[in-house]
């Protein structure tokens, strides 16, 4: 199977999308979290495009090489899950399995309510939306001065108005450094400060009840708070739970996320590919 990468640019309404596929077979279509680009869901690995599947991953708007809204305040996931339509559509793929990190996995879950036809299997990775909780003023601020601190500090703004403090110190250096690698492979840093404005204010789905309706295979990825306390482990669990036919994966205690090794969280896909396959033919 090539593992070529072949870029492509689909147009979701005024906003062109960047992204690249590779590979051939089943298809996947990996979905960033909010602040990176399509290089970090999968890390790098190529496990996938080795294994007989095709890997599509894009840029949201806004993000890495995707283009900015036309309006600042047009970032909720309502024109994300419309803009993971238009690729599917572009790429004249009927079907996929969605991976989504975070937003990405919000995004993947409000196509699969709102389109369950175009969804083969869902993998939810440290989702942190919670449909049930009240309006946070603090969180909010949080959010508003990491936008502010990019919008007119650029990556060194955002690094200065980040909370490293919640951040275990056996991973602050880590994550500084995955934090001005993606903040600095965006072309148009204001658009993804309008975003930061925009997505944790928007809902993508209404309450966890409504989760019940997907009738996919799924995995949800958590990761343990001591590592990741920004995707809080008991929200992971309510998604495996409100989720039929779900399972929860989370790193060993101790360990690294799940969600930050590529290759481990290709083999969880791959398996979930298999699930799905098997789940169709019984309802053949």
């Amino acid at each position: 199977m090539s593992e070529l990468l072949t870029p492509f640019g689909v147009r979701s309404g005024g906003v062109r999308l960047a992204g690249e596929r590779a590979g051939a077979g089943p298809a996947f279509v990996l979905l960033h979290g909010l602040t990176a680009t399509r290089s970090y869901v999968l890390m790098g690995s190529r496990l996938l495009e080795r294994s007989g599947y095709q890997v599509v991953a894009y840029d949201a708007r806004g993000h890495g090489r995707s283009a900015p809204a036309d309006e600042r305040s047009a970032y909720g996931y309502e024109h994300l899950a419309r803009d993971l339509v238009a690729v599917l559509d572009g790429l004249g793929l009927e079907r996929a399995i969605l991976a989504g990190a975070s937003m990405g996995a919000h995004t993947a879950l409000r196509v699969a309510l709102a389109a369950p036809e175009r969804v083969t299997a869902l993998a939810l990775i440290t989702p942190a939306y919670d449909p049930s909780a009240a309006p946070d003023a603090q969180a909010r601020a949080s959010w508003q001065a990491l936008a502010e601190g990019l919008r007119h500090g650029g990556v060194e703004g955002f690094v200065r108005a980040y909370d490293f403090g919640a951040v275990p110190e056996r991973w602050r250096e880590t994550v500084e450094r995955v934090i001005r690698q993606r903040l600095s492979a965006h072309e148009h840093p204001q658009a993804v400060a309008d975003a930061l404005d925009v997505v944790p204010g928007s809902r993508p789905f209404a309450t966890m009840a409504e989760l019940a309706a997907v009738r996919v295979p799924a995995v949800v990825v958590g990761s343990r708070d001591e590592a990741d306390p920004g995707h809080a482990l008991a929200i992971a669990e309510r998604y495996a739970t409100a989720l039929p036919g779900s399972q929860l994966v989370v790193e060993a205690q101790g360990s690294s996320p799940i969600a930050w090794q590529g290759g481990q969280l290709s083999r969880l896909l791959a398996e979930l590919a298999q699930r799905a396959v098997a789940a169709a033919a019984r309802h053949t």
